[in-house]
């Protein structure tokens, strides 16, 4: 289950805050297309934060259908506690899920015993498969790569989502993970070359909403062990995700100058027909939205098919 390419499923909204699940649809089956190996519902980057549970449960059922069992279905059950993680977890699972993935708790701070406890509660009280999702940028704790080691061999999770970007780190996690059959998967977007050459065994881009094709590309490439063509085909995703730097960072913040880019570029492409954010965040003006249709355009990128 946890190989290969897994795009974040971006969540497309209406005017008013609500799933368009018809573009969520046409997302989905624009990535099952391309040959991903995976869905991710729920994540950083489908706005999961600030999603309704209401919203959590349509995006998922959503994907769960169009996905029809061609390729596994990961849920995010990312909250502030460990029994609010329960809760989504298992109603992820009713709603068909194949995995959960967690990250540390947040809010409240916790140290790595505490963290230890989180896992492995949810491990006991749970049917499904745990992703552990070390996001120290969102969450504000770094989860060891020791930790993790642990975890992985005495089958507390099955799989690690790292997207710190510490390519040491994502190193320590591999070696800690060795021998216990957890999945070790990178979430960056300009390291995935490295990472795959390393041993990672796939990749959680959220460009990989956008480009689908390349990060296949990329994977398909590393896995044959063509380094140089997994080089080429990150170079070029590389520029593409100069996409996140177009908005005016003195306007809006780092989540909503990158999801509103990712957006925008979707709906440029016409998988969806807005690229409204969730509130508090905020959309890319028109300008910046042409900018990214510019880059697009330079990545070779058209409407999608």
């Amino acid at each position: 289950m946890f190989h290969g390419v897994v795009p974040p499923l971006c969540t497309p909204l209406t005017e008013d805050g609500e799933v368009d699940t018809a573009s969520l649809e046409r997302l989905t089956g624009f990535l099952l297309d391309a040959g991903v190996h995976g869905l991710f519902v729920g994540g950083s980057t489908g706005e999961i934060a600030q999603l309704t549970d209401a919203a959590r449960d349509t995006t998922l059922r959503t994907v769960v259908g169009v996905a029809a069992g061609q390729v596994p279905v990961l849920a995010g059950a990312i909250d502030t506690g460990t029994l609010r993680v329960l809760d989504h977890a298992r109603r992820a699972q009713a709603l068909g899920a194949a995995a959960v993935v967690v990250t540390a708790p947040f809010y409240v701070g916790v140290g790595e015993s505490e963290v230890r406890a989180h896992y492995e509660l949810l491990h006991r009280r749970l049917e499904l498969p745990v992703v552990a999702y070390d996001i120290p940028s969102n969450v504000h704790t770094k989860l060891s790569p020791a930790l993790l080691g642990e975890l992985a061999q005495t089958k507390v999770i099955t799989a690690v989502k790292d997207s710190s970007g510490d390519l040491e780190s994502f190193q320590r996690v591999l070696d800690g993970a060795a021998g216990s059959g957890a999945g070790v998967l990178t979430g960056s977007e300009t390291l995935a070359d490295l990472a795959m050459a390393r041993g990672a065994d796939g990749i959680v881009p959220g460009l990989g909403n956008v480009d689908p094709h390349g990060y296949v590309r990329l994977y398909d490439a590393a896995r044959a062990g063509d380094t140089a063509a997994a080089a080429a085909e990150q170079r070029r995703l590389t520029a593409l995700f100069g996409i996140v730097e177009v908005a005016d960072r003195s306007r809006i913040g780092r989540m909503s100058g990158a999801l509103g880019a990712f957006k925008a570029a979707l709906a440029a492409r016409g998988v969806i027909r807005h690229a409204y954010t969730q509130a508090p965040l905020l959309p890319l003006t028109k300008a910046e939205a042409r900018a990214v249709a510019d880059r697009l355009e330079a990545a070779g990128l058209g409407p999608a098919d």
